[in-house]
């Protein structure tokens, strides 16, 4: 039995060394515990699949699973302390792993590779101009691009201080994103209600103050790790008796995966009631967002009052000396996320003229787009201009009509030659091109005389 503990410890520290552990150090965001887990849906207790949320989670989950199965590796990493496995000095312990798991280690990596090419291909692709943005993170930093064919030391070391950091990373945004989001809820309000008249702005701010009365009206909330929380669950979710609390058997029944330790979704899982209290989905005026936030909260503050070597892993051990002190048996109640200002004027202030100047960016861009679109369909609406055919007339004058007469260049009135050119008389040869100016002008002779022989 000890060795099934012990075995199953090292699985969960080696697990949690390189994904769960390192965002345990840094208060990175989890899923939200589904309860009451129907073991028939194939569901595994010992099988930990928490997700990281990050790009290479597929990457990062193949390498602990490989080392996971070097029995060598999972005894040092038993005894090596959390800074050392932040800072990635574990890495080292790399040298003595046998040779299989080293192939496979290899082979993990060069999909890795392949696949961050693909992504740099397809990148690339978008970028009309063929280049590499100079910020862009087309090669990510936990792997070492200088060899693709083996994996390393320092493919660990990158892997564990590039997880370090981006799941910092993400529990920064977690944070920001939730302070944002109430700032646009407020924002929101306020919009709206400039908009009303005095009578709607004075019934609207009635209903406001109705719904956060409702929100409010709940029973009390107890401090997370109390006596009180702690026994409220073992009446009312375990169904013992008050009086048998037992803090031991308290942890085996939530030590849900029987690794020996409380981890964060185990310990989530015991503000369920609490969060019952404040809020339910069927109430338009509970914020299911602000109960996840909530949640969040709480076990941040579980863990630093009773997580002392600050693993993120609450031992046996350490759980029993939480429920022990005045500490334990203090109920101040909890300050929830409507006790606490989560932003102040001026931050709102600056939130709102970042609105506006996106918006007006927005505007802007649609703007130009429109005039780029009208602009476009004008030219389809009006083709270029072309300089129309000269076409024969349909029908002929009639044989009859005496011809028009052009004026000569004499000036001479009444003079002229016919449209077309000179009259040719039979039995003489057409005249050629003049000789000089003074011959050009020509008198027609009228259709009632006979042809003369021009003067000389």
């Amino acid at each position: 039995m000890e060795q099934i503990k012990k075995s199953s410890k090292t699985q969960v520290l080696i697990f949690f060394a390189l994904t769960t552990l390192i965002s345990y150090i840094l208060g990175a965001p989890v899923k939200a515990p589904v309860p009451h887990v129907d073991p028939k849906e194939g569901n595994d207790p010992n099988d930990v699949q928490a997700e990281t949320g990050l790009e290479y989670d597929r990457y990062l989950r193949e390498i602990v699973s490989v080392l996971e199965e070097d029995e060598k590796f999972r005894q040092k990493l038993e005894n090596t302390s959390i800074d050392e496995i932040k800072s990635g000095a574990i890495a080292h312990e790399l040298d003595y792993v046998s040779h299989q798991i080293r192939t496979k280690l290899d082979e993990i990596k060069r999909r890795e590779v392949t696949r961050l090419r693909d992504l740099a291909r397809q990148k690339r692709a978008i970028d009309k101009m063929d280049k590499v943005k100079v910020n862009d993170k087309l090669f990510p930093s936990h792997i070492d691009h200088s060899n693709p064919h083996t994996f390393e030391i320092d493919d660990l070391k990158r892997l564990i201080k590039e997880a370090t950091k981006d799941l910092e990373e993400q529990d920064t945004m977690r944070k920001e994103e939730f302070k944002r989001y109430e700032m646009e809820k407020e924002h929101e309000k306020r919009e709206k209600m400039a908009k009303l008249s005095q009578e709607e702005r004075k019934k609207e701010e009635e209903h406001i103050k109705e719904m956060d009365k409702k929100h409010k009206d709940h029973p009390k909330v107890h401090h997370p790790g109390s006596k009180d929380q702690l026994e409220e669950v073992w009446e009312e979710s375990d169904h013992l008796d008050k009086e048998d609390f037992n803090p031991k058997t308290f942890f085996n029944l939530h030590d849900s995966n029987q690794d020996g330790f409380l981890d964060e979704l185990e310990v989530e899982s015991l503000f369920e009631r609490e969060l019952a209290k404040m809020y339910d989905p069927n109430n338009p005026e509970d914020d299911m967002v602000e109960k996840e936030e909530e949640r969040n909260r709480m076990r941040e503050h579980v863990f630093n009052e009773i997580d002392k070597d600050k693993d993120f892993l609450i031992s046996m051990d350490e759980f029993v000396k939480g429920t022990e002190g005045d500490q334990y048996e203090k109920d101040e109640g909890w300050k929830t996320v409507d006790d606490e200002e989560q932003f102040s004027e001026e931050e709102l202030v600056a939130y709102e003229k970042e609105k506006e100047a996106q918006r007006q960016a927005e505007e802007d861009k649609k703007r130009k787009m429109d005039a780029k679109h009208a602009k476009a369909a004008d030219s389809v609406k009006q083709p270029e201009h072309k300089e129309p055919e000269h076409k024969e007339p349909d029908h002929k004058e009639p044989e009859h009509k005496q011809p028009e007469l052009v004026q000569a260049k004499d000036g001479a009135a009444g003079h002229g030659v016919p449209q077309g050119g000179p009259v040719h008389v039979e039995g003489q040869a057409p005249p050629g091109p003049p000789q000089n100016e003074a011959q050009e002008a020509m008198v027609p002779i009228p259709a009632s005389q006979p042809p003369q022989p021009p003067k000389h």
